[in-house]
């Protein structure tokens, strides 16, 4: 017979935080990269030669799959957008260990959900 208090969250190894506020687990999530773009830059007294610059920075939309929540606030914030009055969020998507401590943490602003 098992004893103690069952925790639904073990099998969800990536938390989310909306707001500092933890909002439920997922068992797989992805998009978490981000990307630079390079600009070729040649000067004119230079025309033998193509220097590399910095361009644009890009994000992955994360995307969340089989989780668990017991609130509904990722509904209400998925309403907002639909409601087409989008609240910008920022939160975390944070990678436990197998002792269910904290092992990676990534952080995003001003999301919005689209799915």
């Amino acid at each position: 017979m098992a004893t103690g208090r069952v925790d639904p969250f073990k099998g969800f190894n990536f938390r989310v935080e909306l707001d500092g506020i933890q909002q439920g687990g997922f068992q797989e999530v992805s998009g978490l990269d981000a990307s630079t773009d390079v600009q070729d830059y040649r000067e004119g007294t230079d025309p033998n030669h193509v220097r590399k610059l910095q361009g644009l920075n890009k994000y992955s939309a994360i995307t969340l799959k089989r989780g668990i929540t017991t609130s509904d606030e990722l509904w209400k914030w998925r309403l907002s957008v639909i409601e087409a009055k989008p609240v910008l969020k920022n939160g975390s998507i944070i990678l436990l260990d197998d002792t269910g401590t904290e092992a990676l943490r990534w952080n995003f602003m001003l999301a919005w959900p689209s799915k």
